[in-house]
C-alpha cells in the first residue's frame, strides 16, 4: 500500500484521525464510538489497556453488531501480530471483520540483515486469512530503544512487512520530535506512517505532509480522563486535518 491508495481508502487528503479508546466495557466503548461518528472521524481503534484481550472480543463482536459499516480497528496491549492475527481471522470467520491491527512492536530489528521475527508474523498472518490492515510498531514508545540514527533505516525495513509503519514520541501524551518523523518519512518514501502520541489539534498541523495518520486519545479526551473523547477536542483536530488536505498547511518533508 502506498500512501495515495491509503488516502483514497478513507477519502481524505489530509491525515486520517482515528481516535483511540481504552475500553472499560461495552457502553463507555459504544459511547465514545458515538462521539467519533457523529465527529466525522474516519473510524477508531480500540484497545483493552485495562482488561484482558479475552475480555475485549466479546464487545468487538457487540460494536461490531451494532456498526456494521464503521471502520474498526484493534490493538491488544502487548500483543504481536504472531499472537492476534490468529484470533482476527477467527473473529472475520464469525462474521466479525475487524478493519486494522495496531501493535505496539512490529518486531523490527534494525541491527539486523535478516528480520526472523518480521517475516515469522509476515506468514501468521497470511495463514490466518484475515484481511485487514497491519500498523506496525517501529521505534515506539515503552519498546525497545532505537538509535535515532537507525530511524531511516527502520522505516525503511519496516514497510515491507506492514501496510501502515506506526511510530510514537517518547511516552503516551508526549509528542514524536519532528527530525524522528522527516527520517521516518525518507526511509518510507511513498509508504504511509502513523503517529500515535502527542497529536493534538494545536501541534497537528507542524506534522502534515510527513504523516497519513493519527492514532489520538490523550489528544482529544477531557482533562483528566483516560476514557472518555471530548467532542469539541476531537471537532478541532479534524478542522485542522481538513484544513492540511487543503495544502495550505503541514511540514515539509
Amino acid at each position: 500500500m502506498d500512501r495515495d491508495d491509503f488516502h483514497k481508502l478513507f477519502k481524505s487528503s489530509g491525515p486520517v484521525v482515528t481516535p483511540v479508546i481504552h475500553v472499560l466495557d461495552r457502553a463507555q466503548a459504544e459511547r465514545n464510538i458515538a462521539v467519533a461518528v457523529r465527529a466525522g472521524a474516519a473510524g477508531v481503534f480500540l484497545i483493552n489497556h485495562d482488561c484482558p484481550k479475552e475480555h475485549l472480543l466479546p464487545i468487538l463482536r457487540d460494536l461490531r453488531a451494532r456498526w456494521p459499516g464503521l471502520w474498526l480497528g484493534v490493538n491488544f496491549l502487548a500483543t504481536a501480530g504472531r499472537d492476534a492475527f490468529p484470533i482476527l481471522g477467527r473473529l472475520q470467520a464469525e462474521g466479525c471483520p475487524i478493519d486494522a491491527y495496531w501493535a505496539d512492536d512490529a518486531r523490527i530489528d534494525e541491527r539486523e540483515a535478516g528480520q526472523a521475527e518480521a517475516e515469522e508474523i509476515a506468514r501468521i498472518r497470511t495463514d490466518s486469512g484475515w484481511i485487514g490492515l497491519y500498523f506496525g510498531g517501529v521505534a515506539f514508545k515503552k519498546q525497545r530503544a532505537v538509535d535515532p540514527a537507525q530511524h531511516r533505516r527502520s522505516a525503511a525495513i519496516a514497510r515491507r512487512f506492514m501496510d501502515v509503519v506506526t511510530t510514537s514520541g517518547i511516552a503516551t501524551g508526549h509528542a514524536a520530535e519532528d527530525g524522528k518523523i522527516a527520517e521516518f518519512r525518507l526511509g518510507l518514501g511513498d509508504a504511509p506512517l502513523a503517529l500515535a502520541s502527542g497529536v493534538t489539534p494545536d501541534n497537528a498541523a507542524r506534522y502534515g505532509r510527513n504523516v497519513d495518520c493519527f492514532l489520538v486519545a490523550t489528544g482529544i479526551n477531557r482533562d483528566g480522563d483516560f476514557y472518555n473523547i471530548d467532542p469539541a477536542r476531537l471537532e478541532a483536530l479534524l478542522a485542522v486535518t481538513r484544513e492540511m488536505g487543503t495544502g495550505n498547511m503541514g511540514a515539509e518533508t
